[in-house]
């Protein structure tokens, strides 16, 4: 038995045309969903009933305008999920998800198919974006909570890396080969960190990394083989 897909309202802030009316006729056939196009300056409803979501023409709210517009929402639709579509590339994708906080993005030339199955994966509560993009924001996530916990410990980067790959079980050798340097180095790296961090052995260190990192420590091999699929 086949599994019933979310369904909500649909609202498009963009400028009305015969092409997205278009648009906005082929989503409703394809999704179920009523479908709603809103100018930008044109104020959205003070009040939803049930799931909603929100597509942003990026082609007619800028980056630069989206914080502001965004902060006009009514009360009602603040907590509605928000999408961008016709993103030009992976860089002004990353520019418009540090602008606004946004839950899918859907480049320009991605097809009708694929908006319809984002919209219902949204509707149903999960994020929308492709494996590249995710592999970018996890490599940023990692680098972002390595410099913010580096200074109070004062491991470098590299370390940080190490540790990473150290909460995983990998061996000195394993680690070796991931980082491509040599063994010794791995070794001197671990020497230095252990003293760091004051412990003696691995076992030491592992307790350490559960109890001062945790399950914030993100994992270098969940991006590198996101990555590595595209």
């Amino acid at each position: 038995m086949s599994q019933e897909k979310p369904t909500g309202s649909v609202y498009i802030i963009t400028e009305k045309s015969s092409q997205v009316q278009l648009f906005a006729e082929y989503l409703s056939d394809h999704t179920g969903c009523p479908i709603h196009i809103h100018s930008p300056s044109i104020p959205l409803p003070s009040s939803v009933t049930g799931s909603a979501l929100i597509l942003i023409d990026s082609d007619h709210i800028g980056v630069d305008a989206l914080p502001a517009w965004q902060e006009k929402l009514p009360q009602a639709m603040a907590k509605v999920p928000l999408a961008a579509i016709n993103i030009s590339d992976m860089d002004h994708a990353l520019e418009a998800l540090s602008c606004a906080q946004l839950k899918g993005v859907f480049y320009r030339n991605e097809s009708l198919e694929v908006i319809c199955k984002g919209i219902h994966a949204l509707l149903g509560g999960q994020l929308w974006m492709s494996r590249d993009l995710m592999a970018r924001l996890i490599i940023f996530y990692r680098k972002y909570q390595s410099n913010a916990f580096r200074p109070a410990c004062g491991l470098t980067n590299r370390e940080m890396e190490i540790i990473s790959l150290l909460s995983t079980g990998s061996s000195n050798q394993q680690i070796a080969e991931k980082l491509f340097v040599s063994e010794h180095t791995v070794k001197s790296h671990l020497y230095n960190i252990f003293r760091k961090i004051n412990v003696h052995n691995r076992i030491q260190a592992l307790n350490w990394i559960h109890q001062n990192l945790g399950p914030i420590l993100p994992n270098i091999e969940t991006a590198r083989s996101l990555q590595s699929k595209h």
